[in-house]
């Protein structure tokens, strides 16, 4: 079995994404590969959709952009991310639901 998808540090959390660059709008997409997917509304080109990446889960986190940081895959659809909060529990359990569906399968 895979390692979760959303793992608790203290005073942050972090998530494994798989990013779908091009969509037509950013949004959330269930999970793909032990990850949660994400389809954002920018070409991979020239780091966009990166920044389409953190502004989404900025405003979907309640934090400032500052507080997302992406660990790994930068120029890879697979990536994880760093979510710095005051509340890492309520942020996880925010996210757990756009897993829940799609691990429930």
């Amino acid at each position: 079995m895979s390692e979760a998808p959303i793992r608790l540090e203290r005073e942050a959390l972090v998530v494994r994404l798989h990013v779908q660059p091009g969509a037509k709008r950013s949004q959330w997409a269930g999970c793909h590969g032990g990850a949660l997917k994400l389809r954002v509304a920018a070409p991979a080109v020239e780091g966009k959709a990166n920044e389409a990446l953190v502004r989404f889960l900025a405003e979907f986190c309640g934090v400032p952009r500052s507080a997302i940081e992406i660990l790994q895959g930068e120029a890879s659809r697979t990536k994880r991310v760093r979510i710095a909060t005051p509340d890492p529990q309520a942020v996880a359990a925010r996210l757990a639901t756009i897993a829940s569906p799609a691990l429930s399968d």
